[in-house]
């Protein structure tokens, strides 16, 4: 049976079955956690297939704990010179992208944006041509690159009576647009201006539909995984027709749960044992939403721990591959210090590791402070 070719095991051959473990370890080594990566922010970016990034700086804080030599420069000159881009992506949310594959990706996230614009805004827009909307927004960002508000003044002056809100959102959502730098760059916060992406990158977006290219790159960053989890990610729905078709591309194994899991021939899925280093992840990392069952890296008892009413994602630590807190960092009188809520205890060696590795990013988010400290805590809301 040729690995090229099998996805399926032969009539009476049960499908592999991967345990929690593997599936840790397999998504560790595909989102460049278990060891810093000697790769370009630009090559990182590509190989993670984007980084979510509803806020500023995750997306820094995302490759910093993945690669072995990133300053925030190196990101915010990607963007200045048009090669990523911050836009809406995947689940209709903000994601940092490199700017060719915004280009090829995009039109095949089409319905999953035109599926949040009716959810979100269709009632607010019933009655009013969407097409004819986009082509006033799409004139308008030609002009000049507009914040959400300007946006809003412009098209309640053509649509009066329509909530300005539903109308720029609509846009946003409907056509492929990009925000324009100082959006993605570290520390920026407020409302920031975005353009068209083809006046922006003075090229075309694709025009390819299909998401059989989408699919096997989230295998290729996120796999093994189910239908449901590519779904999960991507904000598209039946997908298992597609995935169907592209079977003579994959291999099929089953996890704990009897759930079948696709994956490419020849991913890397390193054994369970390898031992994984202590991770700070930002808020609404790669790794916390690109699954619908996300045991492989968080156990069910911690999700709520993690993930807060508005569907924000906290920011959390790996300690052998596994969620097992959650962090924030803050200045306090002349230090900086990193505050650490544990879900579980803690050998001495793993606190020592998660101290060691909390400096280095206190280090990366305050390069001007010289006093840091790590405060290490047992979060009053975890069962123990």
């Amino acid at each position: 049976m040729s690995a090229q070719r099998a996805v399926r095991p032969a009539a009476g051959r049960p499908a592999r079955v991967l345990s929690i473990r593997e599936l840790n370890r397999a998504a560790l080594e595909r989102q460049l956690l278990l060891q810093r990566a000697r790769m370009s922010a630009a090559a990182a970016i590509e190989h993670l297939v984007g980084l979510q990034g509803q806020l500023c700086d995750p997306p820094h804080l995302g490759l910093w704990t993945r690669l072995a030599d990133f300053a925030t420069r190196d990101l915010e000159r990607l963007l200045e010179e048009r090669l990523a881009v911050r836009a809406g992506m995947m689940r209709a949310t903000l994601h940092v992208m490199t700017a060719a594959d915004y280009a090829l990706l995009r039109p095949a996230l089409q319905p999953a944006l035109e599926r949040a614009q009716r959810g979100f805004f269709g009632r607010h827009t019933a009655g009013i041509d969407l097409r004819e909307l986009c082509e006033a927004g799409r004139k308008l960002l030609d002009e000049e690159p507009l914040t959400n508000k300007q946006l809003r003044s412009a098209l309640a002056q053509r649509l009066p009576g329509t909530d300005p809100a539903a109308l720029q959102f609509s846009v946003h959502y409907l056509l492929p647009v990009v925000q324009v730098p100082p959006a993605g760059f570290w520390g920026a916060h407020g409302s920031m201006a975005a353009t068209t992406a083809e006046t922006w990158l003075r090229t075309p977006v694709g025009t390819s539909a299909a998401p059989h290219r989408l699919i096997l790159r989230y295998l290729a960053a996120f796999g093994p995984a189910a239908v449901q989890d590519i779904q999960a990610w991507s904000g598209l729905t039946r997908l298992r027709e597609v995935t169907e078709e592209l079977s003579c591309e994959l291999v099929c194994f089953r996890d704990e749960a009897g759930r079948e899991l696709f994956d490419l021939p020849d991913a890397p899925r390193p054994g369970p044992d390898l031992a994984a280093p202590v991770r700070f992840l930002p808020e609404y990392d790669n790794l916390m939403v690109a699954y619908k069952d996300r045991t492989r890296v968080l156990a069910d008892e911690h999700r709520a721990l993690v993930s807060t009413g508005n569907a924000a994602i906290r920011a959390t630590v790996l300690v052998d591959g596994f969620v097992a807190g959650r962090w924030t960092a803050a200045v306090r009188a002349d230090e900086v210090v990193l505050d650490v809520e544990s879900f579980r205890d803690l050998s001495d060696e793993e606190h020592a590791a998660l101290v060691t590795e909390g400096l280095m990013l206190l280090g990366f988010m305050f390069p001007q402070s010289e006093n840091r400290r790590v405060e290490v805590a047992w979060c009053a809301s975890a069962r123990r």
